[in-house]
């Protein structure tokens, strides 16, 4: 397999690391900053080499490298800086995208991809009415990096393994995102359980800010976001039909068409080849309808 990484800063080179460490494929990291890719290609053969892994990570500054690529993972952009939000970076990184995606149509139109640019939904809505292409062939990494989050932050409010935890994160990835207390078990036992509601309501608090935190801290968020994105593509190459919260575009699932938000997807060798519909209770909809308006106000403002 090759997998093309747009974007060779932080969070591109965290991508490329994981996805060359799950021996998921040969590695394309593209980025506009000459030798960065280059750079980052480079320090990433010396551990795959020390550990026997035997993909290989190129760095180019030329799109037509990616030419044939069967993944391209989309991160160029500008990142959050403390005190903003997601939405914040709309007008910028949708410019960016835009250009991006011209490239993917000359050089690599037949490839899966993934979308990890924030806003991440309306980018990843973006990216699918761009190129025109199959809504199983797009989607958005956002549900799956918060999941990595709520899963922290059970594990340690439970005192329990984080490998004993199972649990969903839909709707927005910002400020509308949608913890679900309610589908999350560890060890096949209800989380309910184990906490009590106000520990809910502030696993969901936390899971939702901690973003927030860590760029404050350390300017960005890095390990996860790649974790994230290699888990979606092992999925999908190795046909592993695992359920995966990330963002698709939705045709009346949901009660909704025409966004991308992010829900449950089965992902195998198809792309994303099937939406999970879970029976949300009113609070639970509430916020998932709140993150469907954020996502379409801000498409909007695309002129497709």
């Amino acid at each position: 397999m090759n997998i093309t990484v747009i974007g060779a800063g932080r969070v591109g080179s965290s991508v490329a690391l994981n996805c060359s460490l799950r021996e998921l494929g040969d590695i394309l990291l593209l980025d506009i900053v000459e030798g960065l890719p280059q750079g980052e290609a480079m320090d990433i053969n010396h551990q795959l080499a020390e550990q026997g892994i035997d993909c290989i990570a190129r760095g180019s500054n030329n799109y037509e490298d990616m030419k044939g690529s069967d993944f391209v993972i989309v991160v160029a952009g500008v990142g959050r800086k403390p005190g903003m939000t997601r939405m914040d970076l709309l007008k910028t990184n949708a410019d960016i995208v835009k250009g991006v995606c011209d490239k993917i149509k000359n050089y690599a139109p037949d490839s899966k991809i993934i979308v990890v640019t924030n806003p991440l939904d309306p980018l990843t809505y973006l990216v699918l009415k761009s190129l025109g292409g199959k809504r199983t062939q797009v989607m958005g990494m956002g549900g799956m990096l918060d999941l990595s989050r709520f899963k922290e932050h059970i594990s340690t409010v439970t005192g329990i393994s984080r490998d004993s935890v199972q649990a969903m994160v839909i709707s927005e990835h910002g400020e509308n995102m949608l913890p679900l207390v309610r589908f999350s078990s560890l060890g096949g036992i209800p989380l309910t359980e184990f906490i009590s509601t106000e520990q809910s309501k502030d696993l969901a608090t936390k899971t939702k800010s901690i973003a927030a935190e860590v760029i404050s801290l350390k300017g960005a968020t890095v390990y996860a976001p790649g974790n994230a994105v290699s888990t979606m593509v092992e999925s999908i190459i190795k046909n592993k039909k695992a359920i995966l919260p990330v963002s698709a575009l939705l045709e009346g699932e949901y009660g909704y068409s025409d966004v991308c938000i992010g829900v449950p997807c089965v992902l195998g060798h198809g792309g994303m080849e099937k939406i999970i519909e879970l029976k949300l209770d009113e609070s639970e909809k509430k916020v998932f309808d709140l993150g469907v308006q954020s996502v379409k106000n801000a498409i909007k403002s695309f002129s497709l």
